[in-house]
C-alpha cells in the first residue's frame, strides 16, 4: 500500500513540473523568433514586400526532411538543406559513374606510391617495351630565335616550355596552345665609365649569349646562365626578372635544379661547381675538382650531382653533404698509368679497345681505335647509375660502385666525312653532343648532328643497353630532355607538326593516356662553339615530341 505523504509529494512535484513546461517553451520560441526576425530584416530587398528571400524558395525545399526543427534559423536551414543534398547526390550516383571521392584516393594512393619509389633512388619504371619510338604521335616546333637554339627546357607540370639562342634571348611558351608567350631579350652592356662590370651585373637580364637552363619542379622558377658569366633568376608565373648570381670566373655551361627542391646547381668553364638556394635566394658553396671546363652536369632527388669535364677526360660524381667526390677516367689509358696498374708496355691488350672490338660493328672503320679525348655530356638515370657521351660517338654506363664503364657502346652516331686533297676522304665518329634520361626509368636519348635522336633501352639488370628508337632531327642537337606525361596533363593540347598556329585538317589532339615528352634543342651550330656547322635544311628551333604506348 502506498504511503499518502509519498504519493502527495509526487503529485506536487508533478504539478509543479508541469506548470512550468509552459512557460519555458513559450520563452524559447519567443527567444528564437526573435533571433530570426533579426536575420530575416538582414535579409529582405525591400521594406515595403512582405514576401522575404526565403519564402520565394519555399517551394524548392523538399518536404521529407523529417528531422526539421521548428524554431529552425535560416542559416541553420541553409546548412542542413547542403547536407542533405550532397547525401542525395552519393546516393543517387548511377550505375557506370564514377565517385570523386574514390577516384581522389586512388590519385593520391598512387602519387604517394610514385613518391616512394622515386625516394628509393632506383630505376622502378620499365616501360620501354610499352611505347613506340619508332615515330611520335604529336609533333610541335616552336620557331623564334635568330641564331641556334643552345637549350630548351619544360616546366614539370607542362604548362611552359623555355628556349634560349645564341642571339641571347630567352622565350617562353605556352606548352598547351604553342604559341609565343614573352621574350626575355638580350640587353645592351654598359660599356662606358666606371664600374662598368659591375652595372652589367646588375643589369636585369643577359647582356651575352645564353648558353643553359634549368626550370625548378615546382616550375615556380626559372635559372638561365651564359656568356656573361651570370645567372638569372626569374618568376615563371610573373615573367619578371628575380635576381643576379655572380661567382663564376668564366662562361656558364649547366645548370641543374635538385629534384623537389629548390637547390640549384651551376658548372662553368672555370672548372667548379656552384650551389645555390633559391629558398632563401643565398649562394651555399664551391665545388672544386677538375681539371678542364665543365661542359656538362646533372642531378636528382640525393644531395649529389655529376659533372664531365672534358678534356680531363672524368666525370665526378659529387657527394654535397660528405664534401667528397668520386672520379670516373674515360678515355685510353697511357702507358704510364698501364705500368702503374700492372699492365705491360707491349703485348698487353688494352680493355676499352676490348670493348670497343666487343661492342662494335664488323668494318674497318669499326675495327679502328678511336681514343676518347673528351667527355662532352652526362645524365643519370638514377642515384647510382647514369651514362655518358664523348668525342668518339661512344656511350658508356656507368655505376658509382665500380671505376671503369659497365657497358661502352661504340660510334652510337656514325662517322662525319671530310673531303682532304691529300688523305682523300677522312672518317671521323661524331661525338655526342646532348644525352638525357627519363628519371629512374629504362630509357634514355642521344643526340649529335647526324640529323637523328637515337632512344636507347637499358636491360633490367642495367648491365647493357640497346637501339630501340630513331627519330629524325635535322640538325645540332644541342638540348634534350625527357619528361613522364601523367594523364590528361596534355589532353587539351592541339599541335601540328611545322607551324605554330594549328590548322584544322592536320591537327593531332593527344588523349588522355600516359605519355613521354621528348624535349629537343637544335641549331645550325654547336652550342658552345662554332667548329661543328650544319645548315641545309635546318632550322633553329625547339621540338617537342609525344611518344604514346602501343595500343594492343
Amino acid at each position: 500500500m502506498q504511503d499518502p505523504f509519498f504519493a502527495s509529494n509526487k503529485s506536487k512535484k508533478r504539478k509543479r513540473t508541469t506548470g512550468d513546461a509552459p512557460k519555458s517553451k513559450i520563452a524559447r520560441k519567443e527567444k528564437v523568433k526573435k533571433r530570426a526576425d533579426e536575420e530575416l530584416d538582414s535579409d529582405r530587398t525591400d521594406q515595403d514586400d512582405n514576401i522575404d528571400d526565403l519564402d520565394l524558395r519555399a517551394d524548392d525545399i523538399p518536404e521529407s526532411s523529417g528531422d526539421e526543427d521548428i524554431v529552425e534559423t535560416p542559416a541553420e536551414k541553409r546548412l542542413r538543406l547542403a547536407k542533405l543534398y550532397l547525401e542525395s547526390v552519393k546516393e543517387g550516383l548511377a550505375e557506370g559513374e564514377y565517385d570523386a571521392a574514390e577516384i581522389d584516393k586512388e590519385l593520391i594512393s598512387a602519387r604517394l606510391r610514385q613518391d616512394v619509389l622515386d625516394h628509393s633512388g632506383k630505376v622502378h619504371l620499365f616501360i620501354a617495351d610499352s611505347y613506340d619510338w619508332s615515330s611520335p604521335t604529336s609533333t610541335l616546333r616552336c620557331k623564334g630565335h635568330r641564331f641556334s637554339v643552345t637549350s630548351a627546357s619544360a616546366s614539370e607540370n607542362l604548362d611552359w616550355l623555355f628556349t634560349a639562342g645564341k642571339e641571347g634571348h630567352i622565350i617562353k611558351w605556352n606548352l598547351k596552345t604553342g604559341k609565343k608567350v614573352t621574350t626575355f631579350y638580350k640587353k645592351r652592356p654598359d660599356t662606358n665609365g666606371k664600374g662598368k662590370e659591375k652595372a652589367n651585373f646588375d643589369m636585369e637580364g643577359h647582356s651575352d649569349e645564353v648558353l643553359a637552363l634549368a626550370v625548378s619542379s615546382d616550375s615556380q622558377y626559372l635559372a638561365s646562365g651564359g656568356k656573361d658569366r651570370k645567372i638569372c633568376i626569374w618568376d615563371v608565373a610573373k615573367d619578371q626578372w628575380v635576381k643576379n648570381f655572380g661567382g663564376h670566373k668564366d662562361l656558364i655551361s649547366g645548370l641543374t635544379f635538385r629534384k623537389g627542391t629548390k637547390q640549384l646547381y651551376s658548372g662553368s668553364f672555370d672548372r667548379t661547381v656552384k650551389l645555390y638556394d633559391l629558398a632563401v635566394m643565398g649562394y651555399v658553396e664551391t665545388l672544386f675538382g677538375h681539371q678542364d671546363t665543365i661542359v656538362s652536369l646533372d642531378a636528382l632527388r640525393g644531395e649529389t650531382a655529376v659533372t664531365a669535364g672534358a678534356r680531363d677526360r672524368t666525370i665526378r660524381y659529387w657527394k654535397i653533404p660528405e664534401e667528397s667526390q668520386l672520379v670516373f677516367r674515360g678515355g685510353g689509358k697511357s702507358a704510364i698509368r698501364e705500368l702503374l696498374e700492372g699492365g705491360a708496355f707491349e703485348g698487353h691488350e688494352d680493355e676499352d679497345e676490348a670493348v670497343h672490338e666487343k661492342n662494335s660493328r664488323k668494318g674497318d672503320d669499326h675495327k679502328k681505335r678511336f681514343v676518347e679525348g673528351s667527355i662532352e655530356c652526362v645524365a643519370l638515370i638514377d642515384e647510382t647509375n647514369f651514362v655518358s657521351g664523348g668525342d668518339t660517338g661512344s656511350i658508356c654506363l656507368w655505376n658509382t660502385s665500380k671505376k671503369k664503364p659497365v657497358y661502352t657502346q661504340a660510334v652510337c652516331h656514325g662517322f662525319h666525312e671530310v673531303e682532304s686533297s691529300t688523305e682523300g676522304i677522312i672518317r671521323t665518329p661524331r661525338w655526342i653532343t646532348s644525352i638525357a634520361s627519363l628519371r629512374y626509368s629504362d630509357i634514355f636519348v642521344s643526340g649529335s648532328w647526324d640529323g637523328d635522336i637515337r632512344i636507347w633501352k637499358l636491360d633490367s639488370k642495367l648491365k647493357s643497353f640497346s637501339l630501340v628508337g630513331t627519330v629524325h632531327a635535322p640538325g645540332v642537337v644541342n638540348s634534350l630532355q625527357l619528361l613522364a606525361v601523367p594523364k590528361n596533363s596534355l589532353s587539351a593540347a592541339s599541335w601540328t607538326g611545322s607551324s605554330q598556329t594549328p590548322s584544322k585538317d592536320t591537327t593531332v589532339k593527344i588523349t588522355g593516356v600516359e605519355s613521354v615528352l621528348l624535349v629537343t634543342g637544335l641549331g645550325q651550330e654547336y652550342r658552345l662553339g662554332r667548329w661543328v656547322s650544319v645548315k641545309e635544311g635546318v632550322t633553329n628551333s625547339a621540338v617537342v615530341m609525344v611518344f604514346s604506348p602501343r595500343t594492343r
